[in-house]
């Protein structure tokens, strides 16, 4: 990550906007180093004069999605069974950064509410230990577009059949039918995602097909990272590839 914000600090101009779509904590084992990572560049970037907030944007993935379940499984109808499903769906490893352990969790999630609430809130705290973590969590956003309608940003994907001030989970999920249909949603005129799924073999890196862009080089699965710059009809600029 530190490579590829290096690349980028050298073509940040004025006006620029940057969004990250989602999926920065998971699989990776420093997912917690690349949390400080974009912390970092986030100060920097914003250090410029004239920046504002929301000139960085960082989106709900699926990873952080789990990672925030995870807090609130006391909640859950079937923890043990809640837990299982998200640890099959990489959530251990954000859990490992945090200092828990697999073991553990399926422990607690057997023991009832009251020991899952004080064992969320042991793992709350910790991450409240980590400056900034806790704040970027909770001001995840879920879909990010360009004022005139040019640009839209999503994680995964989205349900063409609903509205933007519709969309459920499927913005870090996806859609069945989104791949097929996402040409219609309006007023939109191009919509990026950071995630195929599902994927049909390896993971297609930068892909711009009709008014459906996909930047997804695998990085969950030891690929490269991808940032690409658009201006607001989806015109491709640059991009930027690290292994």
């Amino acid at each position: 990550m530190a490579e590829l914000h290096a690349a980028l600090a050298e073509r940040w101009t004025y006006f620029d906007r940057l969004v990250y779509l989602g999926n920065l904590i998971g699989h990776g084992p420093d997912c917690l180093g690349v949390l400080d990572e974009v912390l970092a560049f986030r100060r920097r970037a914003l250090a410029v004069p004239h920046a504002i907030p929301d000139d960085i944007v960082l989106l709900r993935g699926r990873q952080e999605e789990m990672w925030q379940k995870l807090l609130q499984l006391q909640f859950a109808a079937d923890p043990p069974g809640v837990l299982q499903w998200l640890i099959s769906h990489g959530v251990g490893a954000t859990l490992e950064a945090y200092g828990g352990s697999i073991a553990q969790a399926e422990a607690e999630s057997r023991q009832g509410a009251v020991a899952l609430t004080r064992w969320t809130q042991t793992l709350r705290a910790v991450m409240q230990r980590h400056p900034g973590h806790a704040a970027l969590f909770a001001n995840l956003r879920r879909a990010a577009y360009s004022d005139d309608n040019g640009l839209l940003l999503v994680s995964c994907g989205l349900d063409p059949t609903r509205r933007l001030d519709q969309q459920n989970d499927c913005f870090w999920w996806g859609h069945p039918a989104f791949g097929l249909e996402v040409k219609h949603f309006r007023p939109f005129g191009t919509v990026i995602r950071g995630l195929a799924e599902p994927r049909q073999g390896p993971a297609p890196g930068l892909l711009q097909d009709e008014q459906l862009v996909t930047l997804d080089g695998g990085s969950d699965q030891g690929g490269p990272l991808i940032a690409a710059c658009f201006d607001t009809e989806g015109r491709l600029h640059d991009h930027v590839t690290v292994p």
